[in-house]
């Protein structure tokens, strides 16, 4: 089924074991066809903060959860050194299935498009009005794209907090991938130091509330 055939109004009575169940079998883009399964959202079940990321990579298509890989791990440290425990954070992904191109043995890594994007969204919308998080930080352009329902740049719109239609703020950052990606040591630490500063407004905020 469609994830977008649920009206809204049913949303409430869903729960993320039923979802995540619903998901795997999705067929809503054609990303299905080569990845080894859906990787869905998973976390606290009313967490207070939703952390978006782009789409699974390899290590995560592989083992069927998100941010387990190098990028999760420049997560993990960023939300430790922000003061957000991981367990209290729901963290999933704007598109549920590992888009790439192989090459050999490798399975190098391909960005969504748009329609793929929009074809995955309805996922988001339904993680998002089951767990009702009081913020929502998206990690990317990719993510960004996904949470606010167009094109987001991410330079232009970090390091502050944008109201959201579902009662709840949102914060825009970069992917933790980005900072895996970059060429020197300089331009790693002072972007790491950006991304703790980012996710230390998120922890600012959740203080607040």
């Amino acid at each position: 089924m469609h994830p977008a055939a649920h009206a809204p109004d049913l949303f409430i009575k869903e729960n993320l074991a039923d979802l995540r169940e619903e998901a795997a079998h999705c067929r809503a883009c054609h990303l299905y066809k080569n990845a080894t399964q859906t990787v869905f959202g998973e976390g606290a079940a009313h967490a207070a903060v939703m952390f978006v990321g782009e789409q699974p990579g390899d290590k995560e298509d592989l083992a069927g959860r998100p941010f387990v890989g190098p990028a999760g791990q420049v997560l993990d440290r960023g939300l430790k050194e922000a003061g957000i425990a991981r367990n209290k954070t729901y963290i999933t992904n704007a598109v549920k299935h590992f888009k790439f191109v192989p090459r050999g043995k490798i399975r190098l890594h391909q960005k969504p498009t748009t329609p793929e994007i929009k074809a995955c969204r309805p996922w988001y919308e339904r993680e998002l009005a089951t767990v009702k998080p009081a913020l929502v930080v998206a990690m990317g352009a990719t993510a960004a794209q996904c949470v606010f329902g167009k094109i987001t740049p991410i330079g232009k719109n970090r390091g502050r907090l944008f109201d959201l239609a579902e009662d709840a703020k949102a914060l825009v950052t970069v992917h933790p991938s980005y900072l895996l990606r970059l060429p020197d040591p300089d331009s790693k630490e002072r972007e790491y130091k950006q991304f703790v500063s980012d996710l230390k407004l998120a922890a600012s905020y959740l203080r607040e509330i």
